[in-house]
């Protein structure tokens, strides 16, 4: 029932996409409402209007995707329930029913529960039970060998159950060549190799050498609810075609291949992997957790190390010219772009990016009630041999909790469809993306600290709207780009190459996020509105991106927001936002950890913040900022206030020197050394650029870019109207 349930959910999200799809007008938003249809996501409709409005994600849990019955869950047992098998070397002891012992190995052909012990050196246990009944196996300190095959075969059954008997240490381990029937047989390929649902459960230990290729693997469901679970193999570490499912455990892994992953990609409602809790250390040369589908993690901890961590990736170079804003923020060959700490990028070269037809302008708000188990049709399928990944999911990755360390040579997280992060822990190390959606980023709660990333989070949409973020990019901080992360057989070298379609918005309306960025700190290839939270950045401090970078409009209506870094493309948020901004350019660059002080006519502090590194710009956005107010902005000083993220609260700023004084009369008010300015003419709507252009040459004076078109509000208040 369950699985029926889920399927239904999955075929409304897919009917819903369909009429979207075909009610759009625009042929790129249509094919990208397709997409995200196959990976069961929230998708967006298009229309045509001047506007973007936010995009939303279903709340989905692992129990939307799985239950465990009482055979998953059951440990106990008595011997005179049982058949007792005793291993010795070639020779087993059977006492009980439902088993025979031949050549070496020992068949079980009826349903009930099974104590192993011993040693078997060369054979196999093979389960054939035909009518479809559970047979559980209860590891009771046994070692199980097998040269040239699997030495756990699990032929037929309706469901297995291993049990590690509670206090015990058992061991299977097979040899680096198998030997088949005939040339066209492959199976079995795994240590513990089942063709029936296989749950793992119990208290007790097991080691897995797998040396031929994977370590457990089942052609339907598997599922894990106790143990501890030790796991080297020449592949992959864990694999359940149908489902891979987890409740509990202590869980290790080396692998060569992926560490745990789901296969099925012929049933939409099937090739998941659903984590509730457990304790994880994966060391994979492929992808550390993969979802043929959906991927949801509710709860665990995670430490997962891929190819070698972001320090064995390729050295990316990044766009440190005008082309990224004119072409929608396509990755440039400018040179290498060193990573926020100074040391080098650890990502490679982007090819040119694919023209696609631009999106709509106006982008209707979808929530789905969706269980994400479809796969995702991506324009380009990445190969295992080249991903090395954290978590990927080719649907939806969502996180609802759980203790995250990722070191991943390529994104961290990266999903075909949307990622939703409702909760979490996460200290992220990437040589390539922090977080990555082809559609869909939503971040809503939760501690994201990734300190080491070519782009920090990038996606089609990004919304916002809690948890605490800090992000350190050799490019961007925050991309939002149109398409898809085309890494097919070449490669890491050639992810990320999304198009522009301009319809992409960024959203950002609670939470707070720092960003520490080499390339722009907030790149929009469409729009961004801001509503509510905090947004610190600490953007670039070459002239060839700024600090916030948007080609459509910058709504700006609540929240916090500081921006610092280079002034050669500085923006600031639209002349139509309802809340006041500040955008200010220096001739001279000023250091890092100047303090920069504003504050209103009877004295009360607006901002002090130190940039944590050098700048020539500095746009700011309160809620404290009224329109004919009188406002004092110096540089220089200290302040006995608390800083975090190098915003002060409290205390008393002092020593500083005044820069400039001016009154707010608009929505954005335009400043250098002499005072109240005007922006450069030939620039887009709202202050961005449009169709692709080439920005004009900066004054001596470090003038900021032409803001939109549209006509400041005239009312006094807090904020415009």
């Amino acid at each position: 029932m369950k699985k029926f349930l889920t399927g239904s959910k999955i075929g409304m999200v897919l009917l819903s996409a369909a009429l979207l799809a075909a009610c759009s007008t625009n042929t790129g938003a249509g094919t990208n409402a397709a997409n995200s249809a196959a990976a069961g996501t929230a998708v967006t409709a298009s229309a045509t209007g001047g506007t973007t409005a936010a995009v939303e994600l279903a709340n989905v849990r692992t129990t939307d995707l799985v239950e465990y019955d009482e055979d998953d869950t059951t440990t106990a047992w008595t011997a005179d329930a049982s058949t007792d098998i005793a291993l010795a070397g070639m020779t087993a002891e059977i006492e009980g029913a439902g088993a025979a012992a031949k050549d070496g190995s020992v068949t079980i052909t009826e349903a009930g529960t099974y104590i192993l012990s011993g040693t078997l050196s060369d054979g196999q246990i093979i389960v054939d039970e035909q009518a479809k009944g559970t047979v559980r196996l209860v590891l009771n300190g046994v070692s199980l060998k097998d040269s040239d095959s699997a030495p756990v075969y699990i032929k037929e059954a309706g469901k297995v159950v291993i049990t590690l008997q509670e206090g015990t240490e058992n061991s299977v381990a097979d040899g680096a060549t198998y030997v088949f029937a005939d040339a066209a047989t492959d199976e079995p390929s795994a240590a513990i190799f089942s063709k029936a649902d296989l749950t793992i459960n119990g208290t007790g230990k097991l080691t897995v050498t797998g040396s031929y290729k994977d370590g457990i693997s089942s052609k339907d469901d598997l599922k894990i609810a106790g143990g501890t679970i030790d796991i080297t193999a020449a592949d992959d570490g864990i694999v359940g075609k149908d489902l891979v499912a987890v409740q509990g455990g202590n869980i290790t892994i080396k692998a060569e291949g992926d560490g745990i992953k789901s296969t099925n990609d012929e049933d939409t409602a099937k090739g998941f992997v659903a984590i509730t809790a457990g304790t994880f250390d994966i060391t994979a040369g492929n992808d550390g957790i993969q979802a043929e589908t959906a991927e949801v993690i509710d709860g665990g901890t995670f430490s997962l190390v891929t190819n070698g961590g972001y320090e064995n990736a390729e050295v990316k170079t990044g766009d440190q010219g005008p082309g990224g804003m004119g072409l929608g923020g396509n990755r440039g060959g400018f040179g290498d772009q060193g990573a926020t700490d100074g040391t080098s990028a650890a990502t490679t070269d982007a090819a040119p990016a694919v023209d696609t037809a631009a999106a709509a302008t106006n982008t209707a708000a979808v929530t789905t009630a969706v269980v994400t188990t479809a796969a995702a049709t991506a324009a380009t399928a990445e190969t295992e041999s080249t991903s090395a990944k954290g978590l990927k999911a080719g649907g939806d990755l969502t996180v609802n909790g759980g203790s995250f360390t990722i070191n991943s040579a390529d994104d961290a997280l990266h999903s075909n469809g949307n990622v939703s992060v409702t909760d979490g822990e996460f200290k992220v190390t990437a040589g390539d993306d922090g977080i990555h959606a082809d559609s869909l980023t939503s971040l809503s709660g939760g501690t994201l600290d990734i300190t080491k990333s070519y782009e920090g989070i990038e996606g089609s949409n990004i919304t916002i709207s809690g948890g605490e973020i800090h992000v350190a990019a050799s490019d961007d901080g925050v991309n939002v780009s149109g398409g898809n992360d085309g890494n097919a057989a070449q490669g890491t070298a050639q992810q990320d190459q999304f198009t522009s379609s301009g319809s992409g918005l960024l959203t950002i309306s609670g939470g707070s996020i720092t960003v520490d960025s080499t390339g722009d700190g907030l790149d929009s290839n469409g729009s961004v509105s801001m509503t509510g939270g905090t947004a610190i950045v600490n953007g670039p401090t070459n002239d060839g991106n700024g600090p916030l970078d948007y080609d459509g409009t910058f709504d700006m209506t609540g929240g916090f927001l500081i921006a610092a870094g280079s002034s050669g493309m500085a923006q600031a948020p639209g002349e139509d936002s309802s809340q006041y901004s500040v955008s200010m350019s220096f001739t001279e660059a000023q250091q890092a950890g100047t303090l920069v002080h504003l504050e209103d006519g009877d004295g009360n502090s607006i901002l002090t913040f130190a940039p944590s590194k050098k700048f020539t710009s500095v746009v700011v956005s309160s809620p404290d900022l009224k329109k004919g107010g009188s406002y004092t902005l110096s540089t220089g000083g200290t302040s006995t206030g608390t800083a975090v993220d190098g915003l002060y609260s409290g205390g008393d700023y002092t020593g500083g020197t005044q820069v400039v004084a001016f009154d707010i009369s608009g929505s954005v008010t335009w400043l250098n050394e002499s005072g109240v300015t005007t922006a450069n003419t030939g620039r887009g709507a709202g202050g961005g650029f449009g169709g692709g252009g080439t920005r004009p040459e900066r004054g001596a004076g470090g003038t900021p870019p032409q803001g939109g078109a549209g006509t400041p509000p005239d009312d006094t208040g807090e904020t415009a109207n």
